[in-house]
């Protein structure tokens, strides 16, 4: 287990979450702003790109009062997203963060908030991050107001920057920084 915040807790993917994820990312709903409703996944295609990729993302499972319900993400950014995104001191220590709740009757009930405000305090306090960043589509009206509430704020607009369902979608640079 990463953290816990009441209910909520986060921790490590597992192989035994591969039949929920893949249920998730089949999800037409939960496609719609994670990766793509012309992406689905399968069983291949999750042990493909959660359990054998080489990155230095680390993989989470959101569970909320026991049940598996979402998804999480965090990763360091490396050199050259800092140059895309603007951040031109190195020494800075930005983390990136992605999600969804991947169960349709979890959503609007303050579990999205409390998970992403969780995992600020988790960056900052065990990562010593400087920075948290996201870069949710513009259109993801729900995600971004979520993000709001947790203290992010939009920094810029990175025009056509995710290639969504054919289309290269705009996505909004949002930041929340440790003082």
């Amino acid at each position: 287990m990463l953290f816990q915040n009441n209910n909520l807790i986060v921790r490590e993917i597992e192989e035994k979450d591969k039949h929920i994820l893949a249920k998730w990312l089949s999800d037409p709903q939960v496609l719609e702003f994670y990766e793509g409703r012309d992406n689905p996944f399968d069983l291949d295609k999750v042990m493909k790109e959660f359990y054998t990729s080489e990155d230095d993302v680390t993989k989470c499972i959101v569970e909320f009062e026991g049940t598996g319900i979402g998804y999480i993400q965090f990763y360091q950014l490396d050199g050259e997203t800092k140059k895309v995104y603007g951040y031109h001191n190195e020494e800075e220590n930005i983390y990136g963060t992605d999600q969804f709740i991947g169960e349709a009757a979890y959503w609007n009930k303050g579990i999205g908030t409390l998970l992403v405000s969780s995992m600020i305090s988790y960056l900052i306090q065990n990562k010593k991050a400087d920075r948290v960043v996201m870069d949710p589509q513009t259109r993801n009206a729900r995600a971004i107001k979520c993000y709001e509430k947790c203290g992010f704020k939009k920094v810029k607009v990175l025009p056509k920057r995710e290639l969504h369902e054919g289309v290269y979608q705009d996505c909004w640079l949002m930041e929340i920084e440790h003082c």
